[in-house]
C-alpha cells in the first residue's frame, strides 16, 4: 500500500528530468507538496505544469550558493516549510564524453571544466543545498534529508572520471552528513537505483537490446515515498537501493525497526 504524504512539504533538486522527475512525480502523487529546481527557472516551471498534484518549479543554481539560498527561500514560502530534502541535481558523463560506453577515455583525456562543472553540480550542489536547508530543519525541530547515490561500480569504473569520483564523493558527504547529525530531530538517508537507468545520462548510440535492460526512473518511487512517510520516521544513515527495496523493507518491518 502506497503512503499517504497528506501535504508533506519536499525540495527536489534537478527534478525536472530522470531521477529527479520520477521521485517528484512519486511524492506528488501521493499528497506531498513538491519543489523542484533547475538551472533554467522557466524549464522548471514548464516541468511541474507537466506533472500532475501540487508540483512548484524553482530557479536554482546548485553550484551557486546566493542561487541556493535565494532558490530555497522561494521553495519555503510556497511550500510554508520545508519537511524534506531530496539532494538530487547533478550532470552526467555526456558533458565531459558524449560516447562514453561505446569510447571510453581515460582520465587524462577530460578537461579541467569539463570536470569541474560535474564535480561542482553533484558535489558542491549537494553540500550548498544541504547547508542551507539543515540549519531551517533544525531550527523547526525536525527534517529529513535523502542524498541520491550511485553504485559502488559506477564509482570506479574505466572512462568514468568524473562522474565515478564526483559519485563517491557525495556518498561520503552523506554520510558524514548523517554522522553530524544523529543526535538530531533531522535524518539523513542515501538512495540509489541499483543499476543503469533510462535517463538523459544515457548515450542516444546504446544498443537497443542494452537500452531494454536499462531500469525504468519510476524505480525510485517507491522507497521516496517511503522515506517521506511516518514509517520512515526513524530511518537515519541508511543506504537503500531501490531494486532492492522491497526485500529491505520487508526485511526491516520483519525485525521491527519500522515506526509504527
Amino acid at each position: 500500500m502506497t503512503p499517504t504524504l497528506d501535504a508533506t512539504r519536499i525540495l527536489v533538486t534537478g527534478g525536472t528530468s530522470g531521477l529527479g522527475q520520477a521521485m517528484a512525480s512519486a511524492l506528488a502523487g501521493a499528497g506531498a507538496r513538491v519543489v523542484i529546481t533547475s538551472r533554467d527557472g522557466s524549464r522548471a516551471a514548464r516541468a511541474a505544469r507537466a506533472m500532475e498534484g501540487a508540483v512548484e518549479g524553482v530557479e536554482m543554481d546548485v553550484r551557486d550558493a546566493a542561487s541556493v539560498a535565494a532558490g530555497v527561500d522561494s521553495a519555503e514560502r510556497w511550500l510554508g516549510g520545508l519537511d524534506m530534502l531530496v539532494n538530487n541535481a547533478g550532470i552526467g558523463m555526456r558533458t565531459v564524453n558524449p560516447r562514453f560506453l561505446s569510447d571510453p577515455r581515460p582520465f587524462f583525456e577530460v578537461s579541467p571544466d569539463g570536470f569541474r562543472d560535474v564535480v561542482d553540480t553533484k558535489v558542491l550542489g549537494c553540500f550548498l543545498v544541504a547547508r542551507e536547508v539543515v540549519p531551517r530543519m533544525l531550527a523547526a525541530g525536525r527534517g529529513r534529508v535523502v542524498t541520491i547515490s550511485m553504485n559502488e561500480g559506477t564509482m570506479r569504473r574505466r572512462g568514468f572520471v568524473p562522474y565515478g569520483p564526483a559519485g563517491a564523493a557525495v556518498e561520503a558527504l552523506a554520510r558524514v552528513m548523517a554522522a553530524d547529525l544523529a543526535e538530531t530531530p533531522v535524518t539523513a538517508n542515501v538512495l540509489l537505483p541499483g543499476g543503469a537507468t533510462a535517463t538523459g545520462m544515457v548515450p542516444e548510440e546504446i544498443p537497443a537490446d542494452a537500452r531494454r535492460g536499462l531500469l525504468s526512473p519510476a524505480i525510485m518511487g517507491p522507497p521516496i515515498v517511503w522515506l517521506a512517510s511516518g514509517e520512515a520516521a526513524r530511518a537515519h544513515d541508511e543506504r537503500i537501493v531501490a531494486v532492492e527495496f522491497g526485500a529491505w523493507l520487508a526485511a526491516r518491518r520483519g525485525s521491527g525497526t519500522a515506526a509504527t
